[in-house]
């Protein structure tokens, strides 16, 4: 068989441990396709309805299982109906591989007006990818596919991407499979940190009220997290991506709210795969609180403030032999009661206030097991679960991070469901959210993915709604809205699908819902909720 680029593109993804391409195909990609037809025994293509769709998929399953994803889209339009995605998985530290197609390489950059041409589309790729390049030559496209592998094997994970135009799939090339493989091949990032994990542990041992904040750089780490926290008695924040390092039942596991209301006692501040961005920017330093930052980035460790000490590590090493170095710590009983107080105070508090809220999150909790994903969106339940939804194992808590990217929650948390079908995948989403990517449901259906949605539908933005009752005396605009009846727009597609009322029957039907192998739809009708946002934005302490 003659070895072209379209074939090695093929080979390189499978040789680097993809078995599931997230795609819809079009004319300047046919021949990679083509190539793809031959290997399907060894690659699944998982083709969507739209190009955000695909990519959110790809997304969803590298959250859901922490490997890469791939994903392959046309140029043009096609590439930035998926910039949405991949702009929230570089946001996500997600490691993506995209392949992205392009028109004949000797219009690029001439304004033809040809078939799916953008000008700068490589540019755009390069600012929403960690590397990026564009494969031309048969003699360098080998070399070319194994630097964005050990791009996105390396150092902080976010996608990478390459760029071939529809004339060169065919060029002949020459290869060999065995040396395909780069993705998961140990890289050398670190030093000797011997002298700073020395320091490292002899400022914990001096600190008399250490917290410590966790992120997604954390979540393949969480035994390590957790053996700390215990013994050195410091309370684990976390938010949005950090969820599930720390079993929410462990006292010592503490939703961001409560990390607030101790961040003025604290003094010193271990920040583990995490940018401590809200922490040093918004809650604020002083020179009573010391901060310890360990991170594979070394662009982070500086950012807003300096930190007492920044460690350039990955935390697979510096973790264990930290653990290793610390002596015995002080006794620190008082803090941990003073943490596990406040906590208990914090839940208390939110029982009364957000109880709407919680009433919904509780009944999706009693029906989601253990393991199960949980996949928030930018919906008025949503934005409570960051710091109420109880989580228990790592990557079982799926956020969009900083990016918020309204509507990502339902084809996100499909790509999550077609990667993890041993465990049951919750998409929870509003009216508004769901709308953006609800025709996924019928890429579930054709697929057979087990993924359970919960759209909350008052008929609004709520979120912006709520805010404009709360802000600006009820002077709604722009966030109105004329919603399908979600059950028979569900059903139409071939998924099974109910309403709830209650939060009572919600449960029920959520856990009958995830006992069907589905895809399976439960509308939720709802009307206003209490504000949370003096849970999220909070002032600046220090």
């Amino acid at each position: 068989m003659t070895q072209t680029i379209a074939s090695l593109t093929a080979d390189s993804l499978i040789s680097n441990g993809i078995d599931s391409l997230y795609c819809v195909p079009g004319i300047q990609n046919d021949h990679f396709f083509n190539a793809l037809f031959d290997r399907l025994d060894q690659i699944a293509v998982v083709h969507t309805r739209h190009e955000q769709g695909a990519v959110y998929m790809a997304l969803g399953a590298a959250l859901a299982t922490g490997r890469p994803q791939a994903f392959s889209i046309v140029p043009g339009p096609g590439f930035l109906n998926g910039c949405a995605a991949l702009c929230t998985a570089y946001a996500l530290n997600a490691p993506l591989f995209g392949v992205i197609g392009q028109i004949p390489s000797g219009a690029i950059g001439k304004g033809l007006g040809l078939l799916h041409e953008i000008e700068d589309q490589f540019e755009i790729l390069s600012s929403l990818c960690k590397h990026s390049d564009r494969i031309l030559d048969g003699a360098q496209a080998e070399q070319q596919l194994a630097g964005a592998w050990r791009a996105i094997s390396s150092g902080r994970p976010r996608p990478a991407g390459v760029e071939i135009p529809v004339d060169k799939w065919l060029v002949e090339t020459s290869y060999q499979n065995i040396n395909l493989p780069i993705a998961g091949k140990p890289t050398e990032i670190n030093h000797n940190h011997g002298a700073q994990i020395k320091i490292a542990a002899q400022m914990i041992s001096e600190a008399k009220h250490p917290l410590v904040a966790v992120g997604s750089g954390a979540q393949a780490h969480a035994d390590s997290v957790c053996k700390l926290a215990n013994k050195i008695g410091a309370g684990v924040v976390a938010f949005r991506t950090g969820h599930g390092i720390m079993d929410s039942r462990n006292p010592l596991s503490i939703p961001m709210p409560v990390g607030h209301r101790l961040w003025s006692e604290c003094d010193l501040i271990i920040g583990l795969g995490t940018r401590l961005i809200a922490q040093k920017n918004d809650w604020g330093t002083d020179d009573n609180i010391k901060i310890l930052h360990i991170d594979i980035d070394p662009l982070v460790l500086n950012k807003v403030t300096s930190p007492a000490l920044g460690i350039n590590a990955d935390l697979k090493d510096a973790l264990p032999r930290l653990l290793d170095s610390l002596p015995p710590q002080p006794e620190r009983e008082k803090w941990r009661s003073t943490i596990s107080h406040t906590k208990s105070e914090f839940t208390a508090e939110i029982e009364s206030t957000l109880k709407p809220q919680l009433d919904w999150l509780h009944a999706i909790r009693q029906a989601l097991p253990d393991d199960g994903i949980f996949v928030d969106e930018l919906t008025q339940i949503g934005y409570v679960s960051r710091f109420a939804f109880p989580t228990y194992q790592p990557r079982t808590f799926l956020s969009t991070g900083y990016q918020g990217t309204l509507g990502y929650g339902i084809a996100t948390a499909l790509g999550a469901a077609h990667a993890r079908p041993d465990v049951p995948v919750v998409s929870i989403t509003g009216d508004g959210g769901a709308m953006f990517t609800i025709a996924e449901l019928t890429t579930a259906v054709h697929h057979n993915i087990p993924l359970n949605v919960v759209v909350m539908n008052d008929n609004a933005f709520g979120n912006v709604r709520g805010i404009q009752r709360d802000k600006y005396e009820a002077r709604y605009i722009a966030s109105d809205l004329s919603s399908p009846d979600f059950v028979k727009l569900a059903q139409s597609m071939g998924v099974s699908a109910d309403r709830a009322t209650t939060p009572a029957e919600l449960e029920l039907k959520l856990a009958k819902a995830i006992a069907n192998p589905g895809p399976n739809l439960i509308e939720v009708p709802v009307g206003e909720f209490p504000s949370p946002w003096k849970y999220i934005l909070m002032p600046k302490l220090r």
